[in-house]
């Protein structure tokens, strides 16, 4: 055999060969920083707060899109309420007071869906932002959490006996509550909710000390560890303060972190992208 032609067929050869390989590192170059494209304009990285799985799964939705945790919530609370109505699977019987106080509505009769984003990783604010009438947050439940307002002005007792056994009612579209809500916290450190700017709210007591916390501010918030976090972190409480008789403001106060965008029916908490709640909470 020529051994000229074979040293040429076997430089064609490895010739053919460094060009394919080098094509497929081309490519796969290509794919991933694709594929980092991709992901960064979708930016759903991150890790969801372990708080989240308390919520639930057939009223909520939960996921991170663009740097943010979207919160979908149907409105609906997950327990017994005179305000499912009769003839409903949720329906508990209200008692003589406060049937004759309750408001006109019932939870079946409105669509009270609603999305909140909410930042990441919730950050103190420079400035803390008032509530406004409407939702200011949602529960673990996926109902709506209001501050301690009315249309009229501050929740009175008139308002207050109509509130059901979780210190909610509707006014006038939207299934919400003003009080502690006790099918989800009854003196304890139960995980409420989460507010428009980010942070938890909990029940009176804290998890890290299991009683009753004394270095709240004036939103009901500290910096402690608690049972879904190792490391401390801000959240807030339930304010152990009895509003009238044995029942509890359940947020009362200004905002402490940077507030998200809450969209959907009656959203408050003094930030944009929403629609403000009309007169009556």
């Amino acid at each position: 055999m020529n051994t000229k032609w074979l040293a040429a067929g076997m430089s064609l050869a490895l010739l053919c060969a460094c060009g394919s390989s080098e094509e497929e590192s081309n490519n796969a170059s290509n794919n991933a920083s694709n594929n980092a494209s991709n992901n960064a304009s979708n930016n759903t990285t991150g890790e969801l707060h372990p708080a989240f799985a308390e919520f639930d799964e057939d009223n909520t939705d939960i996921y991170i899109e663009d740097g943010a945790v979207v919160i979908e919530t149907n409105g609906l609370p997950n327990h017994p309420s005179p305000y499912w109505g009769e003839g409903e699977d949720l329906y508990e019987e209200p008692t003589e007071l406060m049937a004759s106080k309750m408001a006109g509505a019932r939870i079946p009769g409105f669509d009270a869906s609603a999305t909140l984003r909410i930042p990441l990783t919730p950050t103190l604010a420079d400035e803390t932002t008032a509530t406004a009438l409407g939702s200011i947050g949602i529960a673990i439940s996926g109902a709506a959490i209001f501050n301690d307002q009315e249309g009229n002005g501050p929740l009175g007792g008139g308002v207050v006996t109509g509130l059901d056994f979780t210190g909610a009612h509707i006014g006038p579209s939207v299934y919400h509550y003003h009080l502690e809500p006790l099918y989800l916290s009854d003196d304890d450190s139960s995980l409420i909710g989460v507010l428009t700017d980010g942070f938890f709210i909990y029940g009176r007591k804290c998890n890290s000390t299991g009683s009753y916390p004394t270095d709240l501010d004036a939103s009901g918030g500290h910096t402690s560890v608690n049972q879904y976090s190792t490391e401390p972190e801000y959240h807030y409480h339930v304010i152990n303060e009895i509003f009238l008789d044995d029942l509890y403001i359940l947020f009362a106060g200004d905002l402490q972190g940077n507030v998200g965008s809450f969209d959907g029916v009656e959203a408050g908490g003094g930030m944009g992208g929403g629609m403000g709640g009309p007169p009556g909470g």
